[in-house]
């Protein structure tokens, strides 16, 4: 009571002053956590920008915001969100492995990729070539690596969305090279020939090729390939091929979870401030190309080869039709691959 007589003595305009600054002060905000369901690359760069993000959430609105990582083969990751993972944002390889969580129990809505800009991928990369310093065997290009005796690692298509931009960079190149879809197909299914393990993602590749030392070329992502170089620079070469795919890892918010937790707002924003300049020069600072943002585009276009790239819709129709025809049950790839 007492407490409430000394509200009373204060002017009416003042009590709703400080009624609302104190509602508004950011010490009253409770802490959150957010679960970023992400694929196997972009584990160094998420570790950046989730301290960035953090800082940047806490200086706006005072409350504090922790982002736990989850890596691991695009396509697996689709199926552990299928599955009850409780991620409230999916940052994965490709934007088939979003579309999944729509087709299988409605996790976020049909039109997921107009709510960002750049068809909700702030970020691009590519595919490269990654070979042992001096090249010993000579590989300038994809068709270099049916070869006989060179040793080609890259990871499974059917749990890794890198594997499948793999798969359909050098499909397109041999369609292109050699004339039509039968001669692409003979094509890769004699690349696949000369890979001695399927990792499961990107990452399981790099440390099997680096680490392990099996293989004689890896086909990488390129921001994959820039970090082999940066962290082993005197092992490794980076071979640019005459043509590669432009891969659009894309970014969503998991609508479902997001409601069910009440995390909508911090997840929207995380995923926004991808976007921002800071957002997109840590990208470019984790070689990946930025989308938007032309300082940081003009500030990292050294670090990246100028590549003939070709994208997902020009040469494939879009992720439906690849799908279908590569990586469902029955497709091309268990075609070769079963042949091996």
């Amino acid at each position: 009571m007492n407490r409430r007589r000394d509200f009373i003595k204060i002017p009416l305009a003042a009590t709703l002053a400080a009624t609302l600054s104190l509602t508004a002060l950011p010490s009253f905000a409770q802490p959150v956590t957010l679960l970023n369901v992400s694929y196997d690359p972009t584990r160094e760069l998420f570790v950046e920008f989730n301290q960035a993000f953090a800082k940047y959430w806490k200086a706006r609105t005072g409350q504090d915001v922790t982002i736990k990582q989850s890596h691991g083969g695009s396509g697996k990751q689709a199926r552990s969100i299928i599955d009850g993972l409780d991620a409230d944002v999916a940052t994965l390889a490709l934007a088939g492995d979003t579309d999944a969580l729509v087709k299988n129990g409605g996790w976020l809505a049909p039109d997921w990729q107009k709510k960002l800009p750049h068809n909700a991928s702030p970020y691009t990369s590519t595919i490269v070539l990654v070979v042992r310093k001096g090249n010993p065997k000579g590989i300038k290009d994809w068709d270099d690596l049916v070869k006989p005796g060179v040793s080609v690692i890259t990871p499974n298509p059917k749990t890794s969305g890198g594997a499948r931009w793999n798969y359909l960079a050098a499909w397109e190149f041999a369609k292109r090279k050699y004339g039509g879809d039968a001669k692409a197909k003979d094509f890769v299914a004699r690349l696949y020939g000369n890979v001695p393990v399927l990792d499961t993602g990107a990452r399981g590749s790099t440390i099997s090729f680096a680490q392990r030392a099996q293989g004689d070329v890896l086909i990488a992502w390129e921001n994959e390939a820039h970090l082999l170089e940066k962290e082993f620079g005197a092992k490794f070469d980076v071979i640019a091929p005459s043509i590669s795919i432009l891969a659009e890892p894309a970014v969503a918010v998991v609508d479902r979870n997001v409601d069910k937790k009440g995390t909508r707002t911090v997840a929207e924003e995380y995923l926004k401030y991808l976007y921002s300049e800071e957002g997109q020069d840590i990208a470019g600072r984790n070689f990946y190309r930025p989308a938007v943002s032309q300082k940081a585009q003009a500030k990292y276009a050294k670090q990246f080869a100028k590549l003939n790239l070709f994208t997902i819709d020009q040469a494939f129709g879009g992720w439906g039709p690849a799908d279908k025809a590569h990586f469902a049950d029955g497709g091309s790839f268990d075609q070769i691959y079963t042949k091996k």
